[in-house]
């Protein structure tokens, strides 16, 4: 049986698809990097050191679109680009875990 096929991704600008991009590599990043998630120091250092290049990114993407006089993110149709790239798990991944065991 095969898996639910995907929604089609919205049309995009290319500086759009490159914010969204960039600001999905950031939050893998966070994720990562979440001191609240049980993990080693050393992979956490190296995705603070690889944040530094795709935040960057993030702002040249968004840059770009304003010097292009993009002035408005489509929330509607980026949320939904966020959606069908799995940005909810990987936003989640940033948040805080449940809380364990009976306090």
């Amino acid at each position: 049986m095969w898996p639910p096929e995907l929604p089609p991704l919205p049309a995009l600008t290319r500086a759009e698809g490159n914010v969204v991009d960039s600001y999905l590599e950031v939050l893998d990043l966070l994720g990562r990097i979440n001191p609240a998630r049980s993990g080693d120091t050393y992979g956490r250092l190296r995705a603070a050191q690889a944040l530094v290049g795709k935040a960057s990114s993030l702002r040249d993407a968004l840059a770009l679109m304003h010097e292009r006089s993009e002035t408005e993110l489509h929330g509607t149709t980026l949320a939904t680009a966020l959606r069908v790239l799995d940005g909810e798990r990987r936003a989640a991944r940033v948040t805080l875990p449940p809380p364990s065991g009976s306090g």
